[in-house]
């Protein structure tokens, strides 16, 4: 028996259907300039790690610096997620995207350029201040040019293959450059950006809905989360029994229940509390957190076990998680197709089943020392991934007005990356230890949040309402 709110209004008799609503007239170049922003985005997470060792023995910074050039990143990246959101709605997709392509541009340069460390890690916390900015605004602007949920579902599925193509090339790639020079891995986004900016000379403007700033509400925002992130990346480093990690967390619960209340007082929030009402947003925000612990988890562990434990270079460790990446492709494009024939649920639990299986399998295996069991349970985590998270997106967007696109993927999205942090934090303590021990705790801990998910996600409708 279905629920009231799944049921599919039917025309009645003799009338016909509402014609669907057609795409904008530059919606194949809206899907381009969204998946070069989101490939670059995936891209800079990975396409670094290669690079840390060339980086230290050139500017120095021992282990804390190399750590920070990649969590420096992740942190501003993900506090800055609603601000971002909220400025998207404000100002336009549009220009916001622009924005952040600008910010991302002249950052990977001045990374490129960094003439110590530190000047590096603070040109990489500038870096994920434009990813912030570039990931809403790209997610809402595919919003608006596809106003049909069933071609929404198949763009999103293009849009994702963006970040599947870049886990599929960040390594090996990172690892190419690196053996030119190190300084060419920030490089590479410089022209990326550039055709990015003249795509988008194409793309009509974005409405815009200026409202007022909630200050109190953006203040609270950004001290809960970058409190919240630091807090979890730190710990992993120091412990979380550490004075210092127990301080910033306390802020970071503070700040965030103060968020909340400020949220449900004001007049013009960033983000009304009314938007989690939607069903769709309450399913997908757990489920996004769970795919990143999964997924994030997966490639830290597996990228250590492989260069740790079994000795692998780490160009050889990149190319183990090729023909994943490969999969991830092919599930990304599948995703939307599916979606539109058996609504929802079908792709997301099946493709989060199919994450907890090859999760179960690497906690099986690890001890083996075999490369071809890990790249077998990879793929299966990359490919379940790839199926069930545009479908989770696309729940996110329909289940929202379009004038809160920006701030709905922009929530969504912090989710994300706060499940991302927490993973390498516990799972990097967990593996610190006896390795395997560690792998295996992750592995299950991972499957077990994924496990959850999937049944969560039985809740989806069968199909789009």
């Amino acid at each position: 028996m279905r629920h009231r709110d799944e049921v599919e209004e039917l025309p009645a008799a003799g009338v016909p259907p509402a014609p669907e609503p057609p795409d904008s007239p530059h919606a194949r170049v809206v899907i381009t300039i969204a998946s070069l922003g989101f490939f670059l985005i995936t891209l800079d997470i990975s396409i670094v790690n290669v690079a840390l060792s060339a980086i230290r023995a050139e500017l120095g910074g021992g282990v804390t610096g190399q750590q920070w050039i990649i969590d420096g990143y992740t942190l501003l990246f993900a506090c800055l997620l609603l601000f971002a959101g909220n400025l998207c709605d404000r100002i336009g997709a549009k220009r916001a995207l622009a924005l952040g392509v600008v910010v991302f541009t002249i950052t990977s340069a001045a990374c490129a350029a960094a003439p110590s460390a530190g000047a590096l890690i603070a040109a990489r916390c500038a870096q994920g201040a434009g990813a912030a900015i570039m990931l809403p605004a790209s997610m809402a602007l595919v919003r608006e040019a596809f106003p049909d949920p069933g071609r929404r579902s198949r763009a999103l599925g293009v849009w994702a293959v963006g970040g599947a193509v870049a886990g599929l090339l960040g390594q090996p790639l990172g690892g190419f450059l690196t053996s030119l020079d190190w300084r060419w891995v920030f490089l590479v986004n410089v022209p990326v950006c550039g055709g990015m900016l003249v795509f988008l000379t194409r793309v009509a403007t974005s409405p815009r809905r200026p409202r007022p700033f909630d200050v109190a509400g953006q203040v609270l925002a950004v001290l809960g989360l970058s409190a919240l992130v630091f807090g979890l990346i730190d710990g992993g480093h120091r412990g979380f029994t550490s004075p210092t990690v127990v301080a910033t967390l306390v802020v970071a619960v503070a700040a965030i229940a103060g968020f909340i209340v400020v949220q449900a007082r004001a007049a013009h929030p960033m983000v009304p509390l009314d938007l989690f009402r939607a069903r769709g947003v309450r399913i997908a925000l757990p489920v996004g957190f769970a795919f990143m612990v999964g997924n994030f988890g997966n490639v830290f562990v597996v990228s250590l076990y492989l260069q740790q434990h079994l000795g692998l270079t780490p160009l050889r460790a990149g190319l183990v998680f090729v023909p994943s990446a490969a999969l991830a492709v092919a599930g990304n494009l599948a995703s939307g197709p599916v979606t539109n024939r058996f609504g929802a649920r079908v792709p997301v639990v099946a493709g989060l089943t199919s994450m907890v299986a090859g999760l179960l399998g690497l906690a099986a295996t690890v001890g083996t020392g075999s490369v071809g069991w890990t790249a077998l349970c990879v793929c299966f985590i990359g490919a379940g991934g790839s199926l069930a998270m545009p479908s989770v997106t696309s729940v996110v967007l329909e289940g929202v007005a379009p004038e809160r696109s920006g701030t709905a993927s922009a929530v969504f999205n912090t989710f994300r990356q706060i499940g991302g942090a927490v993973a390498i934090a516990v799972f990097g303590a967990l593996v610190s230890g006896e390795f395997l021990a560690g792998a295996r705790a992750s592995f299950l801990i991972s499957a077990a949040l994924l496990l959850g998910a999937a049944l969560l996600s039985l809740r989806v409708p069968a199909r789009s309402s």
